[in-house]
């Protein structure tokens, strides 16, 4: 018989499990702890944790330990449980009370026996098999039904050859011990149900960050990888960080929850890009919007050729009655030379369309010359300059596709982004979203957007994302408007960025040092843009 000083020491320790069992995120740590902790509390040798199948219909093995034998199966060891499941029903749907595991489930009570090969109204014929096999010998069973708080039993407890404290010697589990781990199996099943309750609202929760995502994606391909890499490259650099021993970031250290709050803040980072119209984010030439004008450019450069020809021929028609076959060949030489003039301004004009890395002042004035220089006149029979003054500014753009106003819709998605988040109820553990998915395009030095923070302003965090975001944009092969880069001229780009104080230096050196950049690449880049970098 347990004292009552053995008693209070393990009513002790039953308080303490059931602490510690609420606080662990993970389920498989979790199931393995609640077997752990009653073999614990009762002295027993091993010990099986079931679990209810999704339909209901039998009990699928979790957890396995014996330590006489140094078995360990399933949890965290790495060890999988080859085992079927433990039907409920037999074949003609019977209950199958033969099984004890599945007579606790079924009846909702607790089995409790002395010897399982005294023990008639169970079939035990395949723990005998068991025990011829390893020399083993299974005793003492005590197996417990686990109910959720509604009531339904969503696994079973089973303890195996309960072990006197100090001579070791197999006995029967005691009255207390059957109380304990009842008490404990409670614990356990309202710990393990939370864990599921939280898994399946932080499930639903991504599940609906996806469905924004891909609500960017449907509007625009060019994003959409956007919205999923970032995230990826973020946990990429944050790892390298919190492995980092020595240097200025030595001391950043992530938990779980420091974790999944980055992951969250990753995939929300352009969530306010729902707002952004989708021509301004497709714009993959100056001239377009929801279609590429330079065709109506090169309808016009169609109607003035067509005037000089008309021209050439009045003029030549003029000089008929003379008869001057030289007079007449000039006229169609400076009609030739126009059209060759036109063609070139045409070709000029669709390359300058396409946007790139810069456009000189020179190519910028040549485009408002041709816009104001040439007259043609449009459906309504007006003579108008040739480029309107939205195609001047737009085939002006010194650098891609976007004007002013365009990047400013463009920029706007961050400050969209904060309110968006900002409006949410956070709890606890991600209370700091909304600050590192909004504030990837500030810059160390106070120039960047919205906020203009500083570095110190900012969470090393978000200075993560800003680096991801900036890397992913440089290396992405599916923007409209570029291709993309190779990484020694991204690494090249990026460290510009770090002396100017774009981004943060011991961040930028960290990605090098620790190669994130080309873990990245083997993930995410084609192989021909994986090239030698200095």
């Amino acid at each position: 018989m347990d004292s009552v000083e053995d008693l209070f020491r393990r009513l002790e320790q039953l308080n303490a499990i059931g602490a510690a069992l609420s606080k662990e995120r993970d389920i498989n740590r979790l199931l393995e702890n609640i077997l752990l902790a009653a073999k614990a509390i009762t002295h027993a040798d091993g010990g099986t944790l079931y679990r209810m199948t999704e339909d209901r219909q039998a009990l699928r093995f979790e957890i396995l330990r014996t330590d006489s034998l140094h078995i360990a199966l399933g949890g965290t060891t790495g060890n999988p449980i080859t085992f079927p499941d433990l039907s409920l029903h037999d074949a003609a749907g019977k209950p199958n009370n033969s099984l004890v595991a599945a007579y606790a489930a079924l009846h909702d009570e607790t089995v409790n026996i002395a010897d399982a090969y005294t023990e008639a109204g169970f079939d035990f014929s395949g723990t005998r098999k068991f025990d011829e096999h390893t020399g083993y010998r299974s005793q003492s069973f005590l197996t417990v039904p686990m109910k959720n708080h509604e009531n339904e039993i969503i696994g079973v407890l089973q303890l195996i050859n309960a072990k006197h404290p100090e001579s070791g010697a197999v006995g029967p589990f005691s009255a207390s011990d059957q109380r304990l781990a009842e008490s404990m199996a409670s614990q356990a099943a309202i710990a393990l149900t939370n864990r599921q309750l939280i898994s399946q609202l932080e499930t639903l929760f991504e599940s609906f960050i996806t469905l924004i995502n891909l609500a960017i994606d449907e509007k625009s391909p060019y994003t959409g990888g956007h919205c999923q890499r970032v995230p990826e490259l973020t946990m990429m650099i944050a790892e390298a960080v919190n492995a980092t021993t020595d240097g200025p970031l030595a001391d950043f250290e992530m938990t779980d929850k420091d974790r999944y709050e980055l992951k969250i803040a990753g995939l929300l980072h352009d969530c306010g890009k729902v707002t952004t119209p989708v021509h301004v984010v497709d714009k993959a030439t100056k001239l377009q919007t929801l279609f590429d004008r330079i065709q109506l450019v090169d309808t016009r450069f169609e109607v003035l050729k067509r005037d000089a020809e008309n021209n050439a021929l009045r003029q030549q028609l003029a000089l008929r009655d003379r008869r001057d076959a030289a007079a007449e060949d000039a006229i169609w030489n400076r009609y030739r030379a126009e059209v060759v003039a036109l063609d070139g301004e045409r070709e000029f004009l669709r390359k300058a369309n396409i946007g790139g890395e810069a456009m000189s002042e020179a190519d910028q004035q040549h485009v408002r010359s041709i816009g104001q220089n040439h007259k043609w006149r449009n459906v309504d029979g007006v003579e108008a300059d040739f480029l309107s003054a939205d195609e001047t500014e737009n085939l002006s753009i010194r650098a891609g596709t976007l004007t002013q106003k365009e990047r400013e819709i463009i920029n706007y998605h961050i400050v969209a982004t904060i309110k968006m988040l900002e409006q949410l109820p956070w709890p606890k553990h991600l209370t700091r979203v909304p600050e590192y998915a909004g504030g990837h395009h500030e810059r160390m030095d106070g120039k960047g957007y919205p906020k203009g923070l500083t570095r110190e302003q900012m969470s090393l965090q978000a200075r993560m994302m800003g680096i991801a975001d900036i890397f992913e944009a440089l290396t992405a092969r599916d923007r409209p408007y570029k291709h993309g880069m190779k990484l020694s001229q991204a690494l090249s780009i990026m460290e510009n960025f770090r002396k100017n104080g774009h981004i943060d230096p011991d961040l930028f050196d960290v990605f090098i040092q620790q190669k994130v950049y080309l873990q990245y690449a083997k993930r995410f880049l084609d192989q021909a843009q994986i090239d030698e970098t200095d």
